[in-house]
């Protein structure tokens, strides 16, 4: 596929609709039963560090930032991370990471976690929660929880339950 002309922009709440659509084809229904998205349920994303991507004015990809606290310490939750298949492999997903991850810390953000593939997400910054140390309501593979510090020492101790903020 040829390049393509990319815009990233902060999610808005007209982007919901297209959104939702966009996490039905690429999730489906098995999305509700995903431990990540019990943390969702109770807080709604930051809209100011959730992004979007468009081909032109078609939604493509979406990554939402979502508050929560583990233990007693402010994080952030990544995710989900939404591309449309047909633009995969693209850079998408990591551009829409980046700019997350970037308005996180422009914001004063210190920490955040997800649940994906360490080999995706390590070549963005994240690493593998060290056992224990992070416990998500329900079922998750430990090796699956990720963190990247957005400054340094922002892992340095936190340990607990994340909830919702």
């Amino acid at each position: 596929m040829a390049d393509v002309s990319l815009i990233l922009e902060p999610e808005t709440p007209a982007d919901a609709e297209a959104i939702l659509r966009l996490n039905e084809r690429v999730f489906g229904p098995g999305r509700f039963a995903r431990t990540a998205y019990r943390l969702r349920e109770a807080t709604s994303p930051d809209l100011g560090l959730s992004f979007v991507a468009r081909v032109g004015t078609l939604l493509v990809g979406a990554n939402a930032m979502t508050p929560i606290v583990i233990g007693e310490t402010p994080a952030l939750l990544l995710g989900p991370l939404i591309v449309e298949p047909v633009f995969r492999s693209q850079g998408i997903g990591e551009a829409l990471v980046a700019a997350s991850l970037d308005a996180a810390r422009a914001a004063g953000g210190k920490l955040v976690v997800l649940v994906g593939d360490e080999p995706y997400y390590a070549r963005i910054g994240f690493q593998r929660v060290p056992p224990g140390r992070v416990v998500l309501p329900g079922p998750v593979d430990p090796h699956r929880v990720l963190y990247c510090e957005l400054q340094p020492g922002a892992f340095d101790g936190v340990a607990g339950k994340a909830r919702g903020a």
